[in-house]
């Protein structure tokens, strides 16, 4: 093993599709049906279009960020940096826990996806195979991955542009058996503001958790070959694109299906509102090439959360934070060890549900569920800090490699509606006559976690806030 040393092996290209395959998955092929049969076509282009705008600002805070110093640790080290210590733990820790389960997750989901071909085979047999392809994939090298991750992303994202020009031929009229159906979906009824401020509210939870995953380019720059360029390049050209993807499929679903059809509440393959708008063309095959591009999707998540786990595992162990094994890389590059954990724990979350009536799992999966909306509270005021302390210092802001837009503004929004969603989580809970203490207890359980770390390593440490004028800004990285 040689010493603690990542090598900078992303390209541009590969970077680009990691920040667009990072938000491109099940919230979009499956979720966005259920958003818009809840707060209509309008109701649930608002929301995408509100979180699409926070999401901006949380993407240039972060490439603000990470052009100038880039780190694998991403927020871990910004959060420490700027705020205080024991914020970047808990965060490093949140992030690390978050995508190991998340990985767990898209193992068991890729193996309920294989059913639909294989209806009478063992979930064991996929489960392992899966997992066993996360691991030979990150274990290469970060080109592996990169590869990978690149391939994965343009298969969904010529899906999604097939399907736009698709779905356009029908909208106007130019598929023979299609005449233009106008908007009459969407005056229907209620529409198009279906159900009042509570369902757009609910939209918006969807709507977030269907652009998570963006902030893995905040990880990756450690890893890119020169980030100074290709991480102004990634935030400039992917946001607008990943946007577009999304308002646009959401534009063709509601004009094809009417808000109000029960399909659309249904999250399975054969009434995904991809599916249900590919068989209006005339697909007899839709369901099957549905399925497979949702395991693709699925694949490129799990390939993802193994990456960024195994890398915030491998910085935490570099800070001190776990045993010194755990930061030893491989010739390629490659944090072994800090893969292999990952992995077991992946596996264990996995198993836990097979072999138990899958309460441990469930609990697991919520507490991790906020974690990406933690992270994107530390992203928001880590670079409302950065900036402070870089004017505070008297440094020229035009030295910057790339200057996010709207500060202090734009931070500041990003970190409101973070707290709002997680805040709303689970509305419906209050809405019944009696509050439902265990949905609470379950959908919130991530919130205590992050906050037991957080104010744990405070007391345990004495950690204090960051004075600013003692950052030290006179580097360009951190580590690689």
């Amino acid at each position: 093993m040689s010493s603690p040393q990542l090598k900078r092996q992303l390209s541009s290209r590969m970077l680009n599709m990691i920040a667009i395959g990072g938000s491109i998955g099940t919230g979009i092929f499956l979720a966005s049906g259920n958003a818009i049969h809840m707060a209509g076509p309008g109701g649930t282009m608002l929301a995408y279009l509100v979180i699409g705008v926070m999401v901006y600002f949380l993407m240039t805070s972060l490439g603000e960020m990470a052009a100038y110093m880039p780190s694998t640790g991403s927020f871990y080290i910004y959060a420490a940096k700027f705020v205080d210590p024991a914020l970047g733990y808990a965060l490093g820790w949140n992030y690390w826990y978050n995508w190991a389960i998340t990985v767990a997750s898209e193992i068991a989901a890729a193996s309920l996806v294989m059913q639909f071909w294989f209806p009478e085979s063992s979930p064991l047999i996929w489960s392992s195979l899966f997992l066993s392809v996360f691991i030979g994939i990150n274990v290469l090298s970060a080109r592996g991955f990169g590869e990978a991750e690149y391939w994965f992303s343009i298969i969904k994202v010529t899906a999604i542009i097939v399907f736009i020009f698709a779905g356009a031929c029908m909208i106007f009229g130019l598929v023979t058996h299609h005449t233009p159906v106008g908007f009459k979906y969407w005056t229907m009824n209620d529409g198009p503001f279906h159900g009042g401020l509570l369902t757009i509210f609910g939209a918006f939870i969807i709507a977030g958790f269907s652009f998570q995953g963006t902030e893995l380019i905040g990880i990756a720059a450690g890893e890119s070959k020169n980030p100074r360029e290709n991480i102004p390049k990634a935030i400039k050209q992917v946001f607008w694109r990943i946007l577009l993807f999304f308002i646009l499929s959401i534009l063709v679903i509601s004009l094809l299906i009417p808000y109000t059809s029960s399909q659309l509440v249904n999250t399975n393959v054969q009434m995904s509102p991809f599916t249900l708008v590919f068989k209006q063309i005339g697909i007899t095959f839709a369901a099957s090439l549905m399925n497979a591009i949702i395991l693709t999707a699925i694949l490129s998540a799990g390939n993802s959360g193994m990456y960024a786990s195994t890398r915030m595992l491998w910085y935490l162990a570099k800070r001190g934070h776990v045993p010194s094994a755990f930061a030893k890389v491989n010739k390629r590059g490659v944090p072994v060890y800090a893969l292999l954990l990952t992995a077991a724990v992946a596996s264990l979350a996995f198993l836990s549900s097979l072999f138990g009536n899958g309460k441990v799992y469930f609990w697991l999966i919520n507490a991790s569920s906020l974690s990406g909306f933690i992270a994107w509270l530390g992203i928001a005021i880590s670079h409302y800090r950065f900036r402070k302390a870089y004017i505070k210092q008297g440094k020229d802001l035009s030295e910057l490699p790339y200057l996010a837009k709207g500060y202090p503004y734009a931070p500041l929004i990003a970190f409101a509606l973070c707290l709002i969603i997680i805040a709303g989580q689970n509305y419906q809970a209050f809405l019944s006559d009696h509050i439902d203490w265990y949905g609470l207890i379950v959908s919130y359980i991530g919130v205590p976690l992050f906050l037991a770390l957080w104010l744990g390593y405070k007391w345990i440490k004495k950690t204090k806030v960051v004075n600013l004028n003692d950052c030290n800004l006179d580097y360009e990285a951190v580590n690689a």
